[in-house]
């Protein structure tokens, strides 16, 4: 595990994590809650998070990490402050969502599933968003936007870069 542990480029400060391990110490079966945590301290899952759970856990890493791919609630990469979510829904995507996401792509200059530099923004493409009577549309943050366009869609973002 050291040697893997020694390639792994990503800063990492073991400090949250070391807190986290000592609470679920002795609980059989923790590996969700642990890695519930661990995302929660971190915002994602790193590399050397991962690896040193399995260490301590006495667990093989590709369990902890078959566990951590498996949910779609677990993330591997750092996410943005804000995560834009484009419905690609059948509605939406009859709707023209194609074209939100590709404004989104432009405006951030990001692609569907990426960060920005900075982690302003995460444009994710989503299964549903449960709005289909406004498609197409897209959640910034708990912000729903409507019947968009790809104008619209860049004037919104380029309010938020502000």
């Amino acid at each position: 595990m050291e040697a893997v542990a020694k390639h792994v480029q990503e800063p990492f400060d073991p400090v949250p994590l070391e807190k986290i391990l000592k609470k679920f110490a002795r609980k059989k079966g923790a590996i969700i809650p642990l890695l519930q945590e661990a995302q929660k301290a971190y915002g994602y899952l790193p590399k050397a998070a991962l690896i040193r759970m399995a260490e301590a856990t006495n667990t093989d890493i590709s369990q902890i990490y078959g566990v951590a791919t498996f949910y779609s609630q677990f993330r591997l990469k750092p996410v943005g402050r804000n995560i834009i979510k484009v419905c690609h829904g059948t509605a939406c995507h009859v709707s023209g969502a194609e074209r939100i996401t590709e404004a989104c792509e432009e405006a951030l200059g990001v692609h569907d599933g990426e960060t920005t530099p900075d982690r302003e923004f995460t444009l994710e493409s989503v299964a549903c968003l449960g709005c289909c009577s406004l498609a197409p549309v897209m959640m910034i943050g708990e912000t729903t936007y409507g019947r968009l366009t790809d104008r619209e869609t860049k004037k919104i973002i380029k309010k938020m870069k502000k």
